[in-house]
């Protein structure tokens, strides 16, 4: 039998004083034992905090980070990778509720794979609102509950490059490795899965299993909604995000998966009026395009 390796679960918060304790009861209510919680609080303002602290009470083996100032996502994500102890981690948001059969899943599908570098295990999540109830799958599924879309395993960096849904960022068990890798996720930057997908998949494997393995809440007011305002820090992140990856690209192929998600960008710089990125963009196709027409691969 396989040992049980620890997993640490690194759970941000923020204003998530309506659903955190069901978050961290969706953790300790886990059937795979070997989890280690590491909750930061990013110095919320309304009173998540001491909603965690009584949460604590009971639970003195969790611990626990509350920042003094706000440092955002990937500051505070690092900080408490600095401290895990796990050898796989999972990114948790402190309004999404873990399946309580997910990491076992997880952990079982890591241990007795066939990919020889496989980094990253992923799967489906199911949308809820606010209030918890359904709204939809990520990823679309059939009457059995199994994805339509048969899922790219492997060697997905070039589906990273030239789509955004090439795999589910919050049903995630990474290993430790990657981080180290990685060396965390680029605090430059105003979001973090992109970005690490791209650098993680030039090197690592993903796999995909066809289960639910969290329930990912839609907040009115959650990152994501950021996506379609015009000078928003989303869409200058992917900017930068895409002319990193174009210094890892080895192969013509790859460049025209680039060409591709640079060319859907320049679309949505067009459609928010966002012309100073859009120029941006442009420049970037034009220079992909001269690449693939002189660089010899």
């Amino acid at each position: 039998m396989q040992e049980k390796p620890l997993v640490t679960i690194i759970c941000l918060s923020y204003n998530h004083e309506k659903f955190v304790v069901e978050t961290l009861n969706s953790v300790v209510n886990q059937n795979y034992s070997q989890i280690e919680l590491i909750i930061v609080d990013d110095c919320s303002l309304d009173a998540t905090k001491s909603i965690i602290e009584d949460w604590l009470l009971s639970h003195s083996d969790v611990r626990f980070i509350a920042n003094e100032v706000n440092l955002g996502n990937t500051k505070s994500f690092n900080n408490a990778l600095k401290i895990a102890k796990g050898k796989y981690i999972i990114d948790l948001a402190a309004d999404d509720l873990l399946m309580p059969n997910g990491i076992q899943m997880q952990v079982e599908t890591l241990q007795k794979s066939t990919f020889k570098n496989l980094g990253i295990v992923y799967g489906n999540a199911e949308i809820i609102n606010e209030n918890g109830s359904f709204n939809s799958y990520y990823f679309p599924v059939d009457a059995n509950g199994k994805v339509i879309t048969k899922r790219k395993t492997g060697d997905i960096y070039a589906a990273v490059l030239s789509s955004g849904d090439s795999i589910c960022s919050v049903s995630t068990l990474i290993k430790k490795e990657v981080f180290d890798f990685l060396g965390g996720y680029d605090e430059t930057l105003g979001y973090e899965d992109l970005d690490s997908w791209v650098r993680a998949s030039r090197v690592y494997e993903f796999d995909f299993i066809d289960a639910v393995l969290i329930k990912k809440r839609i907040v009115y007011n959650s990152l994501g909604t950021d996506f379609f305002k015009k000078n928003n820090k989303i869409n200058i992140s992917t900017y930068k995000i895409l002319r990193k990856a174009l210094k890892l690209n080895r192969s013509k192929d790859e460049d025209l998966a680039l060409q591709k998600r640079v060319h859907y960008e320049i679309i949505h710089s067009f459609k928010n009026r966002n012309f100073n990125l859009l120029i941006r963009n442009i420049g970037l196709k034009i220079e992909i395009s001269l690449r693939k027409k002189f660089k010899k691969y």
